[in-house]
């Protein structure tokens, strides 16, 4: 009798052992579970946690975007300012009657002859500045200057200045106003030689969306007519079309004394 309890016993106890041993093998114990819930790292905050596929938080993203948008925000007021501020200058001052528009400088045409304002007296001109990479407006002054010639007998010298100068050398130059009209005069010029004459003209230009040398140039828009001795009469925005500017042209030009 002794030996069937103690064989009982002892078959309990072993099989106490094994559920034992499943039990903890199955169900880690709390203790161990806490342990290493204290061991590992917190979670960041949510707006410090990157983007899905990317190294970047949101946190840089969102500061990316502040700052596009600032610069942007910042280059449209310093363009309005500087187009505000070419109206107000094109305006005589009193007891003047000449604006503050012009000047002298020292460029090179599109056959690489040394140009002063000098050699241009003595003819109405209608002045542009833009670069070869962009036809815009280039067209509409060719047009307007064919009107003004062939309908009024008005002659006019058409000038392209370049704010481009790093990649507007002369042949460059030389290949583009060809493609316009016959007088076209192509001008360019060192970097501190065309920063001047901008300059003098008011113009504004800054390089945009810059990605090696591909790149563009956002400039002010404008022609100005000048006079037989280089003096600004007045200058026309991007909203003349073909007529309007050959016809403000012919006003400014019948009205001269």
């Amino acid at each position: 009798m002794k030996s069937d309890v103690e064989t009982f016993s002892k078959r309990e106890e072993g099989s106490l052992g094994y559920k034992r041993h499943m039990r903890s093998w199955f169900l880690p114990e709390s203790n161990d579970r806490s342990a290493d819930t204290q061991n590992s790292p917190p979670s960041p905050p949510p707006e410090a946690r990157s983007v899905r596929g990317s190294p970047v938080s949101w946190l840089t993203l969102g500061l990316l975007l502040a700052t596009g948008a600032g610069l942007v925000y910042y280059y449209n007021q310093e363009k309005k300012r500087l187009i505000t501020d070419l109206k107000e200058e094109a305006k005589p001052g009193p007891g003047v009657g000449k604006a503050a528009i012009g000047g002298p400088f020292n460029l090179v045409n599109h056959d690489g002859k040394a140009v002063t304002e000098q050699d241009f007296k003595g003819n109405w001109t209608l002045i542009y500045f833009g670069f070869t990479h962009c036809p815009d407006e280039m067209q509409k002054m060719a047009e307007a200057i064919d009107v003004l010639e062939k309908k009024d007998g008005i002659r006019v010298y058409p000038i392209f200045i370049s704010v481009d100068p790093e990649r507007d050398n002369v042949e460059q130059v030389r290949e583009y106003v060809k493609e316009f009209h016959p007088r076209l005069i192509g001008l360019t010029g060192t970097l501190d030689d065309n920063r001047q004459v901008a300059r003098e003209f008011r113009v504004y230009y800054m390089k945009t969306e810059e990605e090696g040398s591909d790149y563009l140039v956002d400039h002010s828009i404008i022609m100005y007519l000048m006079d037989p001795q280089m003096d600004f009469i007045k200058f026309f925005g991007k909203n003349y079309d073909v007529k309007a500017l050959a016809d403000g042209i012919k006003e400014e030009i019948t009205s001269y004394k």
